[in-house]
């Protein structure tokens, strides 16, 4: 993590400026954050949970499943890169463009690693919920587990946490009739 110094908000076009170096470069509230390429099982899970829901979207067309990196532009000076994100049928006009983005996804997924599990359940959880983000899901690989935080009004609610060792399955409104047995999600 690198928040800008010096009280300079960065900008999305600053953003865009910088070079390609394989790691994940976001900004919240102007500040720029770093995060190096992440680790093979966090790519694992990523990829799991992506070909669960992708194999579900198949059979259920109602919308699309995306991973990094694809930026999500919520203003000026917050962008992000989320691990996966799902965006509806019925809101793919208003916020994919041809290049990222722009406003919130219904869900959003991190996978927490220990370099970014703080900034998942705090600074990036307040972002997503003021901006619209229906469901946020934070996925803990070292204890196996996934929080659910929900859109309740204008604020989210942790809704449940779930464990793969207590044989949980996942389960969103947003994709009804989906189910995500934690053991196949972290096998």
């Amino acid at each position: 993590m690198n928040p800008s110094s010096g009280g300079v908000k960065l900008t999305y076009d600053d953003l865009a400026l910088f070079p390609d170096d394989g790691q994940r470069h976001e900004l919240i509230d102007g500040a720029h954050y770093v995060t190096p390429s992440p680790l093979i099982w966090h790519q694992r899970i990523s990829g799991n949970l992506h070909w669960l829901i992708r194999s579900w979207l198949e059979i259920h067309p109602i919308g699309h499943i995306y991973f990094a990196p694809c930026d999500v532009v919520f203003s000026t000076f917050d962008v992000v890169v989320p691990d996966l994100l799902y965006v509806s049928d019925e809101r793919a006009a208003e916020v994919i463009t041809p290049k990222h983005l722009r406003g919130a996804p219904e869900l959003v997924v991190e996978i927490a690693s220990p370099g970014t599990r703080q900034r998942e359940e705090t600074i990036k959880r307040r972002l997503y919920e003021r901006s619209g983000v229906s469901e946020y899901w934070v996925v803990d690989p070292e204890l196996e587990l996934v929080r659910i935080y929900r859109r309740q009004a204008e604020t989210f609610k942790r809704v449940v946490e779930l464990t793969r060792e207590a044989g949980d399955v996942l389960a969103t409104p947003l994709l009804t009739g989906l189910e995500l047995p934690l053991s196949r999600v972290f096998e």
